[in-house]
């Protein structure tokens, strides 16, 4: 499922991502940090072989990745919600759990 977060920028398993990689405008934001966690912020930069920025646009594309991920599943809860699922078929899954399990 791919999600359309912000901006029309696109998250998803369909999302091709090497077209963040060419060359984009932009933007320079200033963000205010405390001394200790640009330490530790360039210590895994150095460690990873990257630079700070590099870091942190990793990072705020782990969070919008998250986000995106955590409306797919509300998504998925609520239609469930609306459509519940056949109790036949939860029924028989119980049962072939029951018979396939293995004895420990």
């Amino acid at each position: 499922m791919e999600i359309e977060l912000l901006h029309g920028i696109r998250h998803g398993p369909d999302t091709n991502h090497m077209k963040y990689h060419m060359v984009m405008p932009r933007r320079q934001v200033l963000v205010q940090l405390d001394d200790e966690l640009v330490l530790q912020l360039d210590q895994i930069a150095l460690l990873r072989g990257t630079n700070r920025s590099e870091l942190l646009r990793q990072g705020a594309l782990a969070i919008i990745s998250t986000e995106s991920n955590r409306l797919a599943d509300d998504a998925l809860r609520a239609s469930y919600r609306f459509t519940p699922q056949d109790p036949a078929i939860v029924d028989a899954a119980r049962r072939l759990a029951a018979e396939t399990m293995p004895t420990w």
